[in-house]
Formats: C-alpha cells, structure tokens, sequence
C-alpha cells in the first residue's frame, strides 16, 4: 500500500487541481493520498469527490503556518472540523499575513528594478486561498525574470534575499490545542528541513507531545538519511507517529514526485485511531477518512 500524506493543490501553492492531483496520485500507484494545502481547507470538497469517483482513500488536512519561539515551523493538521470558530481565525489571520505580504514583497522587489504588480501576481495564484510567496515566483517566471520558481526563491524571496519579507504565523503550541479542540491531529511538517540546527529538539518536541502533538513527518526530501534516523529515534521515544510523504506541489516543486517517500500502513493506522479519538473527545463534526 502506498500512501502519500502531504500534497498540495492550487487551492493553495500547488499547479494542480484537486481533481487533477487525484488523477496523478492514482496514475502514480497511490492508494493513499494526503491534501494539505497550506492554512486552508478549499481543496477538500472537490478532492473527495474525486477520489470517491477514482476509488483513491483520502486524508483532509492542512499545513498550517506556525512559529515555535521564534521559528517557523509547519503543522500538518488531519482531520480537524474546519467549521470549528477558533480555528477558522487562527486561519483567517494565517492567511491574511500571507496576502498583505505580497504588497510589501513587490515593493521591495521595486527597491532592485524588478517590476510586478498585483494583478500580475493575481492571474498566476488564481483560485488560491490567499497569494504568496510561490505565486510570486511564479510571477517572475511569467515575466521572464526567473527561469523557475526554485531561482526565483534563490536570487529573490528566501531569507535575506532583497524581495523577502517577514509574515505572521499562528503559536505553535496554541495551534495544537485547537486542532485537537477541532477533532483533529497535529504532525509536525519535515521538522528538521531547511534548518542548519535539528531544531526542535527531543526535550522541546517532548514537550509538543504533551500538549497533544501526535507525529512527526521523518521521511521527506529535505531530511537526509541521518536526519531521518534521528527523527525516527526521536518519535520511537516519544510513542509518536512516523509520516513518509512527497510535500507534492506539481510543477511548482522540483524533486517532490508523487510517493517519493510514503508512510507505512501501520503507522497510517496509528494516525487515524488517534484521529478516531480526537474526533470523539471533540465532540466537532470533524471529517472521517474517505475509502479507508
């Protein structure tokens, strides 16, 4: 059984459908698939329609933007009632840091004679819950500035680069608290990607663990092979659930081919029973898996 369980849709920074990434989830021998698009749940309607129609199991979920003492890091929040009021505006104020961002960007790409508008930015992010940084570069790659969206983020949009600027991302520690109060259940996204520090570490993800944190994604393209088997080391600790996944953008993402890493069946079984009593304690309408 393969099963992918964080991939992105335009929904948010994704090039592709929901229909569309069911479509390619099923062509890549995909039983399981996960839609996490980032700090919203618009793609989820259309895509358990269509994996109802491909006969594909579904996982809902979002990656939400969070920040733990001082540091961004992304939760991957499964199965959580996206009606539930303090969750939509841990969302809602997400989300808008990411559209007042773009105005400050362009304006700071204007500083190195680089012209954009936020019409141009508009026509690339389309149906998107909010516009950001991926549109952008997708932005420049239409206006012949960049070739893809990996040099765009290299020469313009990454930390300490002339268009970057700062945004506001949700307390790590609240968001896990509220998850849980929406029925759902929290891992923590490539936890060790991006970094020159394995930060957090054992005691703070200890603590994270306490609070109600379920997983950690150990199997991803930014973890090298020691990355991994420290993560690993870490959750067999803690009891958490290990998570394998491509982090799927379509295009939009060089290297992150669908199931390109995957998560065993039986830690899936792990994450849904504790999704299973997360929803009971909630006492939400939180989403069950489809076809599973």
């Amino acid at each position: 059984m393969k099963v992918d369980l964080h991939t992105h849709t335009r929904a948010s920074d994704g090039t592709q459908s929901p229909t569309e990434l069911v479509t390619a989830a099923v062509a890549a021998g995909v039983d399981v698939l996960g839609v996490t698009d980032h700090d919203t749940a618009e793609g989820w309607d259309e895509a358990a329609r269509a994996a109802d129609a491909a006969g594909l199991g579904l996982v809902r979920g979002m990656e939400v933007s969070t920040r733990l003492d001082g540091r961004g890091v992304h939760l991957l929040a499964y199965l959580p009632d996206p009606t539930y009021p303090p969750l939509v505006a841990l969302l809602d104020k997400v989300l808008e840091g990411r559209s007042s961002r773009v105005p400050a960007v362009l304006a700071r790409l204007r500083e190195v004679d680089v012209e954009l508008s936020e019409d141009d930015v508009a026509r690339v992010s389309g149906d998107a819950a909010a516009s950001g940084r991926p549109h952008i570069a997708d932005a420049l790659v239409v206006a012949g500035v960049v070739a893809d969206r990996d040099e765009a983020f290299r020469r313009f949009l990454n930390p300490g680069m002339p268009g970057y600027v700062d945004r506001y991302a949700a307390p790590l520690r609240e968001t896990i608290r509220v998850v849980a109060e929406a029925g759902g259940v929290s891992v923590i996204a490539h936890a060790w990607g991006r970094r020159r520090t394995r930060s957090p570490d054992e005691a703070a993800i200890a603590e994270l663990a306490d609070l109600g944190l379920v997983g950690l994604e150990v199997d991803h393209q930014d973890h090298d092979a020691g990355a991994r088997d420290s993560l690993r080391a870490i959750a067999r600790n803690l009891d958490l659930v290990v998570t394998g996944s491509s982090d799927h953008h379509g295009t939009g993402k060089v290297g992150h081919d669908l199931a390109c890493n995957t998560t065993a069946p039986d830690e899936l079984e792990r994450l849904l029973d504790a999704a299973a009593r997360a929803r009971a304690a909630s006492g939400r309408p939180a989403p069950e898996p489809l076809g599973l």
